[in-house]
């Protein structure tokens, strides 16, 4: 492969609006699987909250100034906007860029892969909002959310999924099986899923550790999500924003690239 070719790949996107016409399709695909979807979307997250927040949150009681079953629900919106916007990105995007072909199909109309690219990161976005959704739903039921300032987090969960779908799309470029997959969620997902702020406060970490956890995004929505769903004053949201916006611009240059990288366009 000479540098043209190298240099062809990783050129700016200039994604389309029929990239929406990819968000679309993987829609109606979903929609036809819609109830055992969000059964296993939703059904782990809801078990944490069950099992911690009632559970333990009755020894604990109080964690920065809230109740624990709140401060865990926000933690899990967060955390659920990323599992299910990796997951969609590596497991489901991997099946249709290999296995299916569905890519090789899309490449034959007037569709490109920046486009597909984009699509598929909305997708992943929007998945991700559906779950974080239905937890924030849940905890408002059982009486852990504040206020009405909690539907700010809808388009800051959506912000979340983006960030993440664009490094779970890169992911599935390079992997050349399920298998690999393995290594991201182990070294990535879940170590930012136990010390991003989840189950408890990155001020109980060792210093070192609270610095390294601010390089993550989870850190980040986390602190944008719980001060929405427990009425507290967000702190430095535009910082916050910032570096989600930055995953998610950086995630999607990197994946458009990876892709054309493997499809050699």
């Amino acid at each position: 492969m000479d540098m043209t070719d190298i240099s062809s790949h990783w050129r700016l996107p200039a994604p389309r609006p029929v990239a929406l016409s990819v968000w679309r399709r993987d829609f109606r695909v979903w929609r036809r699987l819609m109830i055992p979807s969000l059964v296993l979307n939703f059904g782990e997250p809801f078990l944490y909250l069950l099992g911690l927040g009632f559970g333990l949150g009755q020894f604990i009681g109080e964690m920065e100034g809230v109740g624990y079953f709140a401060f865990l629900a926000s933690g899990l919106v967060a955390s659920s906007a990323m599992m299910v916007a990796s997951y969609e990105g590596i497991y489901s995007v991997y099946t249709r860029m290999v296995p299916q072909k569905t890519y090789d199909g899309m490449l034959a109309t007037p569709v490109e892969i920046d486009d597909i690219v984009a699509g598929e990161m909305l997708w992943c976005a929007t998945k991700g909002t559906i779950s974080g959704g239905c937890i924030l739903l849940v905890a408002a039921l059982l009486g852990a959310v504040a206020g009405l300032e909690a539907l700010l987090c809808v388009p800051v969960i959506f912000l979340v999924g983006l960030a993440f779908a664009g490094p779970a799309i890169a992911v599935s470029a390079v992997s050349p099986s399920y298998d690999f997959f393995s290594y991201y969620i182990t070294l990535v997902m879940t170590p930012m899923f136990i010390l991003c702020g989840v189950f408890y406060p990155i001020s109980s970490l060792p210093e070192i550790a609270q610095h390294a956890v601010q390089a993550l995004p989870l850190t980040h929505a986390v602190a944008l999500v719980r001060p929405l769903v427990t009425g507290t004053p967000v702190g430095d949201a535009a910082v916050h924003l910032a570096v989600l916006a930055g995953f998610a611009g950086v995630g999607f240059y990197v994946a458009v690239a990876l892709v054309r990288r493997r499809f050699v366009v």
